[in-house]
């Protein structure tokens, strides 16, 4: 008798799941196909039915990394507030909560991943980049809308203080070098918006910013 396609839709989901949870708690190398069936309650003939490798499947994860990214993370953050400087450091205190409800032991997954595969892998590298660009393209978006300048190197700037201080915290066990990080990422934003604009009617905007880094600013 034939599985019904609910039936292979759910087997592929568990192992699309399981994949995401071990890949990220143990890294991809550590992770094998018998820990792997067993997490997802799948068997070897089920697996090769959907993917055709351990690679493939993490292709396919970091698609779904890449599909989620907006309604579970940036969305969220974003829906939070409508100032566009604030959402930028409400999205990094999701982070920051991510941090301190597993003790420092959060780290993110594209970040974790980006460094553990083999470089050579340029497909996954490439989706690891499709991520990575997706959430830098969100927070530039910010940026642009508050009338900073350069505000696709501001967005990758924030990308490295998110992923540097994530990865600080993880091995320090604190949250402070987390926080260290935003507070300095704060003093930039509140320089750049010092910046004399170009045209005048920017200046407005840019006193704004300023005025938005300091009012969102978190007490410790």
């Amino acid at each position: 008798m034939k599985t019904p396609p609910s039936d292979r839709s759910d087997t592929r989901g568990r192992i699309v799941e399981a994949a995401r949870y071990l890949f990220w708690e143990k890294g991809y190398a550590a992770t094998g196909l018998s820990e792997l069936f067993a997490r997802a309650q799948a068997n070897s003939g089920s697996f090769y039915h959907f993917f055709e490798s351990k690679d493939a499947l993490l292709r396919t994860v970091l698609d779904t990394y890449a599909e989620l990214l907006a309604p579970h993370v940036v969305r969220p953050a974003f829906d939070a507030s409508r100032d566009p400087i604030a959402r930028v450091f409400v999205l990094l205190d999701g982070y920051r909560q991510r941090l301190i409800d597993t003790g420092c032991r959060y780290g993110c997954p594209i970040g974790r991943l980006a460094l553990e595969i083999d470089p050579e892998n340029t497909p996954a590298h490439g989706l690891i980049a499709r991520n990575f660009s997706a959430w830098r393209d969100a927070v530039e978006g910010c940026f642009r809308a508050a009338g900073l300048r350069d505000a696709a190197e501001l967005a990758a700037f924030t990308l490295t203080v998110m992923e540097g201080g994530v990865m600080q915290s993880r091995a320090y066990r604190s949250i402070e070098p987390f926080d260290a990080c935003v507070r300095q990422l704060r003093a930039h934003l509140a320089a750049a918006a010092k910046v004399p604009p170009i045209r005048g009617p920017r200046r407005k905007g840019r006193r704004a910013v300023k005025r938005t880094i300091h009012n969102t600013r978190r007490t410790r």
